[in-house]
């Protein structure tokens, strides 16, 4: 496989891999036994709770919930996986805007470069992705930056999809089987040189623990980069419609939890991870053109399946699917334009090498300045969205002692004139 076949596959897949994955998944759904569409129903009751919520687990889904959902969860990707891979969504999120003449295809290539970028790795780096999906992101990461991936997902027929993609674009990244809520994760210390997940963490039932373990099995100086579904301060709790709109947007991306920017940078520093920035992701903070993009791809896809239905090529399930899949995009397109919610809220930080240890105590992180907490609350005004989408100030940016920053400063220097590679270096050295 070229590498130009190999930019197909893992960025802008082409019309004909385009159907041929869609061929595929329709082949999956077709042979659902009717004890797997009824499970893939039932899985609908976990995003009528929330974890914050235990008394609610307990009463609905006994003692054992966090099993329960685990099984809720597995039911659940082991279908949409197929049903996100017939449209636009084989990677299974929509991206932030980050290029507003591009559409999901184009947005998430970008984003994924932002990620490359911005985890600033050294030559052939050892990645994390939890919640890894089908592996098509995690083959991206391998060539933009030569990395060798380690991907975790709860679902065991995603994992098969991902292990089966990469072995064909002949990348030795692993995926294993693991529900990241059952801690620790059977990774080695001290491991990884940089990390990074996709609208996963808002499934997790302890955000501090998995946060604490991931920083476990990052090398010092390594970065996380974490994209995920928010509330925003314009959501109200006590508003009727608010919480009904939540109600219908939590099954469509598959939310157990509901993070807030703010609890989320309190979680990593807990952890002792240092906040470089934090923002809403998206041009204007908003991803409701591209969430009508895809509206609109499984609209047709919707009306081709009840077609085929109707003349007998497909079973009947296909209707069930379908429907309840798609029933809530309005309500994530009214959610997203009002601002109460996102998908793309963005976090980047890092587990502070040696030298910061000792110049500059864990326990202050830019996360607890003026500066960073102006950030955080900016995802809901023109103005301050604008400020979160300018290219991100550095650690340097934050106040601290002058010793301090001089030592850090001698430091990044003597750092900066190793082996660093960029993504588009990894690439031209790969060719």
């Amino acid at each position: 496989m070229t590498k130009a076949d190999l930019a197909k596959g893992t960025g802008r897949p082409g019309l004909f891999q385009r159907l041929d994955t869609a061929y595929r998944s329709f082949c999956q759904l077709r042979d659902l036994t009717p004890e797997q569409v009824d499970s893939f129903m039932q899985s609908y009751v976990i995003y009528d709770l929330d974890w914050q919520d235990e008394k609610q687990m307990v009463e609905t889904l006994g003692p054992n919930y966090q099993e329960k959902v685990g099984e809720c969860l597995s039911n659940y990707y082991r279908v949409l996986n197929h049903l996100c891979a017939i449209g636009e969504l084989e990677k299974m999120y929509i991206p932030p805007i980050m290029d507003s003449n591009e559409g999901i295809t184009g947005n998430q290539i970008l984003y994924e470069e932002s990620i490359a970028e911005e985890l600033q790795l050294p030559s052939n780096p050892k990645l994390l992705d939890l919640g890894c999906g089908r592996g098509r992101v995690a083959a991206h990461m391998s060539l933009l930056c030569g990395a060798q991936v380690t991907g975790i997902n709860i679902d065991a027929d995603q994992v098969a999809s991902a292990k089966a993609y990469n072995e064909q674009c002949h990348f030795s990244n692993e995926f294993v089987r693991k529900d990241f809520n059952e801690l620790p994760l059977p990774l080695p210390d001290a491991h990884f040189d940089g990390f990074y997940q996709i609208q996963a963490f808002s499934l997790c039932k302890d955000i501090p623990k998995l946060a604490s373990e991931v920083y476990r099995v990052l090398k010092p100086g390594a970065r996380i980069s974490l994209l995920d579904w928010v509330s925003l301060n314009a959501y109200n709790p006590q508003d009727p419609h608010h919480r009904e709109l939540m109600r219908c947007v939590k099954p469509l991306i598959g939310a157990v939890g509901t993070p807030t920017p703010e609890s989320m940078c309190r979680d990593l520093e807990s952890a002792g991870f240092r906040i470089i920035r934090h923002n809403n992701a998206s041009i204007d903070g908003l991803q409701a053109p591209l969430l009508e993009i895809a509206k609109g791809y499984f609209g047709t896809a919707k009306w081709a399946t009840f077609s085929l239905v109707n003349v007998g090529l497909l079973p009947a399930h296909f209707k069930t699917l379908f429907n309840r899949f798609s029933q809530d995009s309005d309500a994530f397109i009214e959610a997203d334009r009002s601002r109460l919610i996102t998908t793309c809220y963005h976090w980047l930080a890092e587990k502070p090498r040696d030298m910061d240890v000792a110049g500059i105590p864990k326990s202050v992180s830019p996360a607890s300045s003026d500066l960073a907490v102006k950030a955080d609350s900016s995802a809901s005004s023109d103005s301050e969205t604008k400020a979160t989408n300018t290219p991100a100030s550095s650690i340097d940016d934050v106040p601290t002692n002058k010793s301090a920053k001089a030592e850090v400063e001698k430091a990044s220097s003597s750092l900066s004139s190793g082996a660093i590679t960029t993504p588009k270096a990894a690439v031209e050295t790969a060719a």
